[in-house]
């Protein structure tokens, strides 16, 4: 008896990390005029509240300048962000980093353009 209520518990932690998965992409953008850094973080769930993208890192040139926790995630495929970024300088790297909520991260970087 013991041994099938094991294999239960460990059947059912293994299916939901199954479904458990990182960002799949992110696509970023800086306004050099407005100066608006903005993401749209690919991420396909099933359930917004339950499984989401929980939190993003920005990164200017290696550093972190901005953490952002989120609640929930917009809609069931992606996630968009938006940060006013008054710093970066043409030649600078910006990057983003976002993580789910149950399982993985993904980061991605840009260069700042002219």
């Amino acid at each position: 008896m013991k041994k099938i209520i094991m294999f239960l518990i460990l059947s059912f932690f293994v299916s939901s990390v199954a479904y458990a998965h990182p960002p799949s992409d992110i696509k970023i953008t800086y306004d050099t005029k407005t100066k608006i850094l903005k993401a749209v973080i690919t991420h396909n769930v099933s359930d917004i509240k339950k499984h989401f993208i929980k939190k993003v890192d920005i990164g200017l040139n290696g550093k972190e300048i901005i953490s952002h926790v989120i609640s929930q995630q917009d809609n069931n495929t992606n996630q968009t962000v938006s940060y006013l970024i008054s710093d970066a300088k043409t030649g600078d790297k910006l990057s983003v980093e976002a993580y789910c909520s149950i399982s993985g991260k993904l980061e991605k970087e840009i260069k700042v353009a002219k």
